[in-house]
């Protein structure tokens, strides 16, 4: 198999487009929320973007490589890397209930970026030492529990959020989607034999070029490319020992509040992953389960040793890349202009030249292809199966989407803090006082259980105890239901009791909520004075009630059989 096709730019543009959303997030909140603004820049710039560039480098080189090993054992040239990047969802985790935390007790910037450290650490240990046993679960977990995630994920979290952001921006984003679709749809050819994905990024940055400013969200501007110019810098990766020793000196007072957030986030990584997996064999390529999971947590642990608080993760949409026709090649570039991107400080100057909207028509893609892949390698009768793991994903959007409503109305703007040298603007934000929030619901005397509070006809209880741990929810739910579809009564009733257990120890369903934040609740874990906890035992109760039915029904089905 060649290093490198003409599809891998296409493959390319995908992941780059994700991750390069993954940076401008890191430098957005990391200075919005964490105090990383002015000389405390550094720390975004110096240590956690090389940081994260020598995860993403060495993730990506290694799926590439492990594509070609596959290629030649199995003499095939169309064998698709994993795709590979920062974890999109431990980076606002991380962040929100981590570091921005301890910034606010302690008003350090470095002691929020050390903690984020140790939480980056602990996700890396999880997810390394939780690649020895993926397999197994692999074996005895139905096709359709894992791929169903996915496509919930898919849905919510990935087609639905960047349709949502092209039709925002239709004049920008609109062109670039016909010309996706068209290529990848109707299968047609560009003009000189172009990349589809290549053209939709090339038209789009032409369009946002050559209009008025009032017609874009985000106008493009000379001005913001000659700042962002002028903040590129030498940036190596800096090894981050002695920060990492520190945290010995730490008392577990300090740090053992964050157990609740990072041990259910690694454990999610983990499984996620693991889902990937699946996906990628479900499209036709096969990949050792411990040593892709393996260096995925090597990956999150090398993050923290140069600095970056971000685990990695390996990511969604392998069959939408192979669809592309991208091979092991998109997967070794994009770690080369990420690292590239990340020592020279010029993150801000790719974001300043092309416009976002250019691209997210290939992600979308990517959700779709996700989508109609757990229906389409699952087997025909499981399909009821994957459409209920599609639920609790799907509400897990539908949460975040709360979430965010909530957050706005309580919030004011009282300042615009400059970071990245005025490129990027973060704006400071200070609660309203009188403002309604999910909690001063939740704990109203409603029908005397304060759980009835509604949002628009949608439960504000229901939709966070689902959000929580979905992963898990979904992958419970589809397997339960493809074991009673195979007529497996004993196998759904050990699902529905993984279930019980799952929601008993907190890793889905219980929850702690503080104003509008909203954090796990683990079953030896403290709720924080004032707020309002959820523990999950009526659910851990409903599935074992559930797993009762199921066994009753196969003890029925041997006594008919033996009789």
């Amino acid at each position: 198999m060649r290093a490198f096709v003409k599809h891998d730019l296409d493959g390319f543009f995908g992941l780059f487009i994700d991750n390069l959303v993954q940076l401008l997030l890191i430098v957005a909140l990391c200075g919005g929320m964490c105090g990383m603004t002015g000389e405390h820049a550094r720390l975004i710039h110096e240590r956690i973007l090389p940081g994260a560039a020598v995860s993403i480098l060495l993730g990506n080189l290694f799926y590439a490589w492990q594509a070609h090993r596959v290629a030649a054992r199995e003499r095939r040239d169309d064998v698709t890397a994993l795709p590979f990047g920062i974890n999109t969802p431990s980076l606002l985790v991380y962040v929100f209930f981590v570091m921005a935390p301890v910034y606010r007790s302690t008003g350090s910037p470095e002691a929020a970026w050390r903690m984020g450290l140790l939480a980056c650490i602990g996700s890396g240990l999880i997810e390394f030492f939780g690649s020895f046993v993926a397999e197994r679960i692999r074996r005895n977990t139905p096709r359709a529990a894992l791929l169903s995630t996915l496509a919930g994920i898919a849905i919510g979290f990935i087609a639905m959020k960047f349709a949502l952001e092209i039709f925002v921006s239709p004049v920008v984003g609109m062109l670039p989607m016909a010309i996706i679709l068209v290529t990848y749809f109707a299968n047609r050819r560009m003009p000189l034999g172009l990349p589809g994905g290549l053209m939709a990024v090339a038209c789009g940055t032409l369009i946002a070029w050559c209009l008025p400013g009032d017609w874009l969200i985000h106008p493009m501007s000379a001005a913001a490319v000659g700042e962002a110019w002028m903040s590129k810098g030498w940036h190596p990766p800096q090894w981050a020992g002695d920060a990492i020793r520190s945290l010995a000196e730490l008392s577990p007072a300090d740090w053992l509040g964050f157990v609740s957030v990072i041990v259910p986030m690694g454990l999610i990584n983990v499984v996620a992953s693991l889902q990937n997996i699946e996906s990628a064999e479900a499209g036709g390529d096969r990949f050792n389960t411990t040593s892709s999971l393996a260096v995925n947590g090597i990956g999150t642990l090398a993050a923290a040793a140069f600095g970056s608080c971000f685990p990695t993760t390996i990511y969604i949409g392998h069959p939408g890349w192979k669809k592309l026709g991208a091979r092991a090649g998109y997967s070794t570039l994009n770690g080369l202009v990420i690292t590239a991107l990340c020592f020279t400080g010029t993150v801000s100057l790719v974001n300043s030249l092309v416009p976002l909207e250019a691209g997210i028509a290939i992600v979308l893609w990517i959700g779709l292809v996700m989508t109609a892949q757990a229906f389409q390698a699952t087997p025909r009768e499981h399909a009821p199966a994957v459409a209920l793991g599609l639920f609790p994903a799907i509400a897990a959007w539908g949460a975040t989407v709360m979430w965010g409503a909530f957050f706005a109305a309580q919030l004011t703007v009282t300042d615009v803090a400059s970071v990245s040298d005025g490129v990027i603007e973060t704006r400071v934000l200070s609660p309203v006082g009188s403002a309604t929030t999910m909690q001063t619901l939740l704990e109203m005397d409603h029908s005397g259980a304060g759980r009835s509070s509604m949002v628009n006809g949608f439960l504000i209880h229901g939709l966070n105890l689902m959000e929580r741990g979905y992963i898990f929810t979904c992958m419970v739910l589809s397997a339960l239901a493809a074991s009673l579809i195979d007529g497996r009564f004993r196998a759904a009733a050990v699902w529905a009791i993984v279930g019980s257990v799952f929601a008993a120890v907190g890793l889905s369903h219980s929850y702690t909520l503080v104003g509008n934040t909203v954090d796990y609740h683990l079953l030896f874990g403290d709720a924080p004075d004032g707020a309002y906890a959820y523990s999950a035992w009526p659910i851990a109760i409903g599935y074992l009630m559930v797993a009762g039915v199921c066994l009753a029904f196969a003890r029925q089905r041997e006594t008919t059989a033996g009789s």
